[in-house]
Parts: structure tokens; C-alpha cells; sequence
């Protein structure tokens, strides 16, 4: 299990320093800064005080490139199978592996089914969680708290969505672990997403916008000082429980909010990648559905869902709006054609939320059962069941 402290390398470069100039300045052998680097070894703490002056970092700044453990090699290792035979000696290399497979299995999230992606993600929890409660060493047990808060709000988005967002306990529960893990953790971003994400079974599961709203001003809350996407994005939903409620003045002063977070975005919010005009626009466009304006969604929703192409989940979802919107303005030839290209969408992925989006979309064509076009729409629903 190949690493590497990129951070601590990028550091050393910056200083104007090579591998060989660094060991001179310090009184070390050159091959002790490249153990260091390749994550092998750390500096005894005596000689900390001067590698920080030599990178220009302070302590801690020093302490969080030492922590910044990057796998290069992903298979697994000896390391890692005598980690879980003796839990206690678990260590920094361990976690980056752990943390490795985490980032792929939510890099999938977009493109498989949920389905396919929880048993390897139950697995890895399994693991995450043993190992945290066995560790010996205070500061892997932090680590690995933070790869916890990511492990459990993934554990918790797959359980609903292979449960169809029928089953509100669970997932809950395993949100409460990542909020429980990241406060131990002190990462208020993942603390925020957790809350966001109790704040959408709220939504769309419970049918219960009141707390829905609750949660996701929670989640900005947490947010607030952190990550100005993750605001956005939770403002968004703030909106949209407002909508839900057929609160229009509410829901556009939270649209508001949300809009300034861009101006607010910063290089170092690692959720901006997430927070985008297409997500802005997805959500803008369910407000005005859920408000009665379906002639203010479509506009809005047609020009996201082919935008959102490469995001089957999300794009099933605006897909599915834009079908209600159709279908409430009496377009039903565009209607018939876009619900078509919906369960398109969510044949490939089996998201949740485009699933019951294309339910209740095929609810509201009743009135037209009869017709050839609207039973051919039925019995793909049905072979979606």
C-alpha cells in the first residue's frame, strides 16, 4: 500500500527547498526526508520545530501536512489485513486507505445503482467503525472519526435509496452517526451534510417540511463559518420546504440567500464542486412545481436536466419535474416524451428520488389510461416494480 504526503512535498518545494538541501539544513540523511514523504516515518519531535521554520509553516500547520496522507497504490495491503487481525496498531497509511475507497464508491454514487454500491460500502463502514473503536492511538482514532462522518452519510443515502424512501428510520439513524463521528471529529462540513441530508427524508420521505425546513437551516447554520456552498445548498432546501408549504415569499427570500453564496465561494470549500447553477436550478425549478407554477419550472428544469447529463441520479430527478410540469400545463406530447427519457434514467441508476418522481408522474396521467401512449408509460412503470 504505495503513499504519499503530497502536501508536505508541495510544502518543501514552495520553501525552495530539494530533498538533499532540506536533510542539510535539518543535520539529516536524505533518504530520512523521503521516508518522511512516503509517509514511512515521521520526524521525532525535536527536529519539528526546525523542519517548521524551513517549510515556513507553524505547528500545526506542520502537524496537518504530517496527517495528509495520500494512497497511491489502492490495493490492499498487509498493512491493512494485520490492521483488522490487531485493531490497536492501526495507523495514519491504514486510514488514507480507508478514506481511498470511500472517495470511490461516492465517486459511483452518480453512476450505479444503490443497490450495487451497499455491500461494499456496508463492508467498508463495518471496518471504519472497528477499527475507530479499537485503535490505540488518540490521534488515528480522530482520522478515522472522519472517514466514520463520511462512511455513515453515504451508508445512510444508499439505504434510503435501495429502500425506495420508504424506510425514514434507518437512514436517519446512520445520519445521527455522521453528525455524532463529525462533531468527534470537529469537521463542521460534514456535520452540515449530515443534518442536510436528515433534512431530505424529512422532506421527501416523511412529507414533513416543517422539521424539513428545521434540518436544513440547521445544516446552514453549521455551514455558515466553513463552506458558503454548502450554505447554498442548504438554503436551497430551506426553499424548498417553503414551497412545499406554499410559502412563496419565504421560499424566494431563501432563493435569495442561496444565490449570494456564490458570490462567497472560496478555492478552499471543498464542497463548491457540488454547489452549481445546474443544482441552484434544479432545486429553483421543484419550488416553483411545488408552488402551482409549473409555467416557471419548465423553462428553468428543461434547460437542467440537459445540463445535467453526466449526473444520471440528479438528472432523474429534474427529468421527473420537468414530466409535472408538462403534464399540469397540458403538453402531453412533450410530457409522454420526457417521462419516457425519466425512467430512461432511472432503469440505469435506481435513484429514489427519480423513482418516485416518475411515480407520481404516472399517477397524475391516469385521467388519460386509455390512450396507447399513456399505457405503453404504464407498463414500463410497472416493470420498474
Amino acid at each position: 500500500m504505495a503513499a504519499k504526503r503530497m502536501g508536505l512535498v508541495r510544502r518543501r518545494k514552495a520553501a525552495g527547498h530539494t530533498q538533499e538541501s532540506l536533510a542539510e539544513f535539518l543535520g539529516v540523511e536524505r533518504s530520512t526526508v523521503g521516508r518522511w514523504e512516503s509517509a514511512e516515518t515521521e520526524p521525532q519531535a525535536w527536529l519539528r520545530p526546525k523542519l517548521a521554520r524551513a517549510l515556513k509553516v507553524s505547528a500545526d500547520e506542520l502537524q496537518a501536512l504530517l496527517d495528509d496522507v495520500t494512497i497511491t497504490d489502492p490495493r490492499p495491503s498487509e498493512r491493512m489485513t494485520y490492521a483488522l487481525e490487531n485493531p490497536a496498531s492501526a495507523d495514519l497509511m491504514v486510514v488514507a486507505y480507508l478514506h481511498e475507497q470511500l472517495r470511490k464508491l461516492d465517486e459511483s454514487y452518480d453512476q450505479e445503482a444503490s443497490t450495487a454500491l451497499l455491500g461494499r460500502a456496508g463492508q467498508l463502514h463495518g471496518q471504519v467503525r472497528f477499527l475507530r473503536e479499537n485503535v490505540a492511538s488518540p490521534r488515528v482514532r480522530r482520522a478515522l472519526y472522519e472517514v466514520e462522518a463520511d462512511s455513515s452519510t453515504l451508508m445512510g443515502q444508499l439505504v434510503w435509496d435501495v429502500s425506495q424512501r420508504r424506510d425514514h428510520h434507518a437512514p436517519v439513524g446512520y445520519f445521527k452517526e455522521a453528525v455524532d463521528a463529525a462533531r468527534h471529529a470537529r469537521d463542521p462540513s460534514t456535520e452540515s451534510y449530515a443534518t442536510l441530508r436528515m433534512s431530505f427524508v424529512a422532506l421527501y420521505g416523511e412529507k414533513n417540511p416543517v422539521r424539513g425546513v428545521t434540518l436544513a437551516e440547521q445544516a446552514a447554520d453549521a455551514a455558515q463559518a466553513v463552506s458558503p456552498s454548502l450554505t447554498g445548498l442548504s438554503l436551497l432546501h430551506v426553499a424548498e420546504g417553503h414551497a412545499m408549504t406554499g410559502a412563496l415569499t419565504e421560499c424566494e427570500a431563501a432563493l435569495k440567500k442561496a444565490d449570494a453564496q456564490f458570490d462567497r465561494v472560496h478555492p478552499d470549500d471543498l464542497t463548491a464542486p457540488f454547489y452549481t447553477v445546474n443544482e441552484y436550478n434544479r432545486l429553483a425549478g421543484s419550488c416553483y412545481l411545488f408552488l402551482d407554477l409549473p409555467e416557471r419550472a419548465e423553462p428553468i428544469l428543461r434547460t437542467t436536466s440537459r445540463a445535467l447529463a453526466s449526473k444520471k441520479k440528479s438528472q432523474a430527478i429534474a427529468l421527473g419535474n420537468l414530466t409535472l410540469a408538462l403534464i399540469r400545463q397540458r403538453k402531453l406530447d412533450e410530457a409522454a416524451a420526457t417521462m419516457h427519457r425519466t425512467i430512461d434514467a432511472v432503469e440505469l441508476t435506481r435513484g429514489g428520488g427519480g423513482l418516485n418522481l416518475a411515480f407520481s408522474a404516472g399517477r397524475e396521467l391516469r385521467q388519460w389510461r386509455t390512450e396507447p401512449w399513456a399505457q405503453e408509460i404504464n407498463d414500463r412503470l410497472l416493470a420498474l416494480m
